[in-house]
Parts: structure tokens; sequence; C-alpha cells
């Protein structure tokens, strides 16, 4: 038999009844942003070799590509960056197509000086 639920509505939503239609959606997107706010900070500064595959995948790549570059980027040190970024800053800087200049990485036909120059030789 389910549990019956107690209805509080009229006491959850006292502080929001006087609240105007503008007020109300400027209260939501305040509580969204204190929502997402922490998780793109730690996207910021967390990844993995598995998400950056994930990425590149995302990207067109197949598997084993994802993998060859996402071993080159993590040589470079710029996993931090984020592998589908430095295939993206590459591409522009060279105007080519992203995934030739993915699988270009991935054949390792790019030092790690070479990779890490697309973020002024800065790594993580």
């Amino acid at each position: 038999m389910p549990i019956k639920r107690e209805d509080d509505f009229e006491e959850r939503r006292d502080h929001l009844k006087d609240l105007s239609d503008e007020e109300l959606k400027e209260k939501f997107w305040e509580l969204t942003e204190k929502i997402v706010d922490p998780l793109i900070d730690l996207s910021k500064t967390h990844t993995s070799a598995s998400i950056e595959r994930s990425v590149l995948l995302r990207m067109g790549f197949n598997s084993i590509d994802a993998k060859a570059i996402v071993n080159q980027v993590i040589k470079a040190d710029l996993l931090g960056k984020g592998a589908g970024h430095v295939v993206y800053k590459l591409a522009q800087k060279e105007d080519r197509d992203i995934k030739e200049v993915g699988l270009d990485i991935g054949d390792e036909q790019y030092n790690k000086e070479e990779l890490r120059s697309l973020f002024n030789g800065g790594g993580e």
C-alpha cells in the first residue's frame, strides 16, 4: 500500500506567492545558477581519458582513433585542456578539417611541443 504524503504545498509556496511572473523567473534562474555553477567549475578542473574519448566519439571519431588522440594529448600534458579542444584549436590554426587533424594527432604527426604551443606552451 502506497504511503500517503501530507499536502504541504501551501506552506512550501508561502515565500513565493507574492512574487510576480518576472520575479519568479528571476528566482528560478538564480536557483538554477546555484545548482549548475559548481558543476561547471568541476568540469573545468576534472576530466579523465575516458571522458575525453567520449567527447571525441561525439566529434565523429571512432573509439580506436579517439584512444590514440587521447594518448597523444596525455603525452603532451594537455588532458586538462580537453582532447577535443586540442583537436579543434589545431584545426583552426591550420585551417584544416577537424577529422583530418585528429587523425594526424593520433598518428603522432605532431610532437608534444607543437601541441603545447596551441596554448602558449602551457599545459595543465
